[in-house]
C-alpha cells in the first residue's frame, strides 16, 4: 500500500501514531492496521448511528490497549443497529462490517460503513456523541 502525506499530517499504524515534517510518500510492505488522519471522526461529528458504529471501530484501530471497552460498545450499537434498520442493503453491510471486525480487519470495516452514511438522515434517531464517547473511555 503506497500513499501521501502532507506537511503536519497524522497517521495512524497498529496504534501508533505519526507524524511528518515534509511531504512524503509511504509504502507499507507488509499487513499493517492504519488510518489516515483525513479519514478519522472527531467525537463530535458521531451524531449519527453509523457515525457512532465508524467511531466505535476507529477506536478498536487507533487506541488497541483500550480494545476491550471498545469492543463491548462496538458488539451492543451493532446488534441495536442490526435490530433498528429493516432494508436489506444496510443489513448486509452492517453484517459485513460486523464480520470485519470480528476477524480484526478494522480498515476494512471502516470502509463498509462509511457506505452506509448515506442511510442516516434526520429521520434516524442517534444516540448523543457523548454517550458513545462515555462508554468507549
Amino acid at each position: 500500500m503506497k500513499f501521501s502525506l502532507k506537511a503536519g499530517e497524522r497517521i495512524f499504524i497498529n496504534g501508533a501514531v505519526l507524524t511528518v515534517s515534509s511531504k512524503v510518500s509511504l509504502s507499507l510492505l507488509n499487513d499493517a492496521q492504519f488510518l489516515l488522519e483525513s479519514h478519522v471522526l472527531q467525537v463530535s461529528q458521531a451524531t449519527t448511528p453509523m457515525r457512532q458504529l465508524y467511531f466505535m471501530i476507529q477506536a478498536l484501530l487507533i487506541n488497541p490497549a483500550e480494545a476491550g471497552k471498545a469492543i463491548s460498545v462496538f458488539r451492543d450499537l451493532h446488534a441495536s443497529l442490526l435490530e433498528t434498520y429493516s432494508d436489506e442493503e444496510t443489513k448486509e453491510g452492517l453484517v459485513e462490517a460486523g464480520r470485519l471486525v470480528e476477524a480484526g480487519r478494522m480498515f476494512e470495516a471502516l470502509k463498509v460503513v462509511r457506505t452506509l452514511f448515506e442511510v442516516d438522515d434526520d429521520t434516524r434517531p442517534a444516540v448523543a456523541a457523548s454517550t458513545v464517547a462515555h462508554q468507549a473511555a
